[in-house]
């Protein structure tokens, strides 16, 4: 299973409603994301902004280009853009993975 961590940052301005919309994500975009291969994907989000996500899945590259391919993930993208600083087009393609440089099992 690859492990997948990565950075974002959110609007500082858009924070508390990033936060509501992340209370109640659509039942059809949990569904896609399970279908896609994501799991155990978890968002953490610190007081200025940052956002870490974390995942895992056999194939992130594949796991991505699932979810680019299903209607639910357009809708989200295109309502998530602008809580976001310095991201040119989707979220989702705005992810860049970083290097695991340690892990206990």
């Amino acid at each position: 299973m690859q492990r997948v961590c990565f950075l974002l940052k959110v609007r500082p301005e858009r924070l508390a409603e990033y936060r509501e919309r992340h209370r109640e994500v659509w039942p059809d975009m949990r569904e896609a994301l399970t279908r896609a291969g994501w799991h155990n994907y978890s968002l953490f989000l610190r007081d200025d902004g940052l956002l870490v996500g974390y995942l895992e899945t056999d194939d992130f590259e594949a796991a991505k280009k699932a979810m680019a391919e299903t209607e639910v993930n357009a809708r989200w993208q295109a309502e998530m853009a602008p809580f976001f600083e310095d991201l040119d087009g989707r979220p989702d393609e705005g992810m860049r993975p970083l290097d695991e440089v340690f892990h206990l099992d």
